[in-house]
């Protein structure tokens, strides 16, 4: 490959919004995405804050997902691809600290395995892969991303306009692991007291300079500031498809072979790579257990003739899946008729909550569950299985 001359191409926002607890950085990430979509784009929120992006619906319109511990990489990434597939233009990420520090992060993580007889290199060994994916994940995205992390804090002492001296929070370097605020193109550090951003890393060069440094609250006209800046330059080619794996390069068919398996075809192709792993995602799969499976160091490595076997006992998983969720829904609906629920039916019903990524929780003996607003069918798929709306707890609600 030769060197050709650099251009600036065009460019999809990666942005990192750090601050101590109460610096606002919620709000000043939405100012923002209204002002790279504009008025017509459609921004989804993956809140681990209990509700709290939803307070600021007066500010515009946007759709929230309420994401519940355990915080593992893999639920981010699930949502993150879940935004991608359903056509919104921009996602944030509030918070990103909760897959690092939050229960069931990434150091959470590590100390089970330490705590298994296992050593801290063991359980960095898998951890750092998984950072890896996520922040890939998040690179990689067609979407906008602006991602809220929550940062140390300290006090120091300031003096007021009365010259006393009074203790300031301050918020420091972001509790994610180092180097993650390299990751972005744009980082603002918010003050928890007066909200004020200042750009603590400005590649665009739009917020931080020599002369003048930004020092203001954000606001929708940043946003439109760095939309402008991010669609200045050449095209951009497309994206490569999205996976935890790079699928392999297309394999051409040689004289006299056929599409599919063929004799001259050693490893599964591009949409064959593709088939398999929709699948394994959509059957919830352990992916090394199939690769340990089927004796190979990883899925773009599965032999072109093992790809019919591979699809078939994925699909019959699938198959069996449906089996047990229908099984589940017919047990809970009878439930519901006679008002009591058995302790197994209860448990069928939390197996297919989660299988179907809709949060919900137990409570003094009722289950609730607290699907996004913008989710029509899992609201229907709960009423399928005997919940009933709950207007003063805003929760569907299932009598366990």
């Amino acid at each position: 490959m030769a060197f050709v001359r650099a251009e600036r191409k065009r460019a999809k926002a990666r942005i990192g919004i750090c601050g101590p607890a109460g610096s606002g950085k919620t709000k000043s990430a939405l100012r923002i995405a209204f002002g790279i979509v504009g008025p017509t784009g459609k921004i989804a929120v993956i809140d681990t804050e209990h509700g709290s992006a939803s307070l600021y619906a007066d500010l515009g319109s946007y759709d929230t997902d309420e994401m519940d511990a355990p915080f593992t990489v893999q639920k981010y990434i699930a949502k993150i691809r879940e935004a991608e597939k359903l056509g919104y233009d921009l996602i944030i990420v509030d918070s990103l600290t909760h897959a690092w520090a939050g229960s069931g992060g990434l150091l959470e993580f590590v100390d089970q395995k330490n705590g298994n007889g296992g050593n801290k290199f063991a359980g960095w060994r898998e951890a750092t892969p998984l950072h890896n994916e996520l922040v890939e994940a998040m690179l990689q995205s067609p979407l906008h991303v602006i991602a809220t992390m929550r940062s140390k804090t300290e006090y120091i002492l300031e003096e007021d306009a009365r010259g006393k001296k009074v203790p300031k929070k301050m918020g420091l370097a972001p509790v994610q692991r180092d180097g993650m605020d390299y990751e972005f193109t744009l980082v603002f550090d918010v003050d928890q007291g007066d909200h004020r951003a200042t750009a603590s890393k400005d590649r665009t060069g739009l917020f931080k300079n020599i002369t003048q440094a930004f020092n203001d609250t954000l606001t929708e006209e940043e946003g439109k500031l760095i939309k402008t800046w991010l669609e200045t330059g050449i095209e951009a080619p497309a994206p490569p498809p999205r996976s935890s794996q790079e699928p392999p390069p297309h394999q051409p068919e040689l004289p006299g072979s056929s599409a599919g398996n063929s004799p001259t075809q050693l490893f599964i192709n591009r949409e064959q790579f593709k088939v398999v792993k929709d699948l394994i995602i959509d059957t919830r799969s352990d992916e090394k257990i199939f690769l340990e499976v089927f004796r190979i160091a990883s899925l773009d490595k599965l032999p072109a003739a093992q790809y019919n076997n591979a699809v078939k006992a994925l699909e019959k998983k699938k198959q069996q899946n449906a089996s047990s969720e229908g099984a589940a829904a017919g047990n809970s609906q009878a439930s519901a008729s006679q008002g009591t629920a058995s302790p197994g039916m209860v448990q069928g019903i939390k197996e297919t909550l989660a299988a179907r990524n809709i949060p919900f929780e137990e409570k003094d003996g009722t289950l609730l569950a607290k699907p996004p607003f913008s989710d029509g069918a899992a609201r229907e798929y709960l009423k399928s299985l005997g919940f009933t709306w709950d207007s003063s707890g805003k929760a569907w609600r299932h009598a366990a």
